[in-house]
């Protein structure tokens, strides 16, 4: 699927993949955020990804002109888990809005573990 951005010269197509990847990079860059991670709906299996596939644990939905990105994230130990969603929230729909111009609507982070990292 993909949301449109209408200028004064015509049209701009963004398909949910580069959203999805703009969503990931960003969220790999908060502080406190150790990986991102999918959930296999078919056995319940977390699966932990650091940086092979940005737009592994991200989610979008789009609609006519905005979106809706929900994050799956594994948190450092030790570091306040609101504070990282909300540093997620702020800076995933900051970037998404800065660079393709599409209304972010809401930003979902579910936090679907802690690891201790060396």
């Amino acid at each position: 699927m993909e949301c449109k951005v209408l200028t004064d010269l015509g049209g701009i197509f963004i398909d949910d993949q580069v959203i999805a990847t703009i969503a990931g990079n960003t969220c790999l860059e908060c502080y406190g955020i150790v990986a991102m991670c999918s959930k296999r709906a078919t056995d319940g299996i977390v699966e932990i990804f650091k940086g092979e596939n940005l737009t592994r644990g991200v989610k979008v939905q789009l609609k006519e002109s905005s979106a809706i990105v929900n994050l799956y994230i594994i948190v450092e130990y030790g570091i306040s888990i609101a504070a990282v969603a909300n540093s997620v929230i702020e800076s995933v729909k900051y970037h998404i809005e800065n660079q393709t111009g599409v209304t972010v609507e809401a930003v979902n982070v579910t936090v679907e573990g802690i690891r201790v990292e060396k």
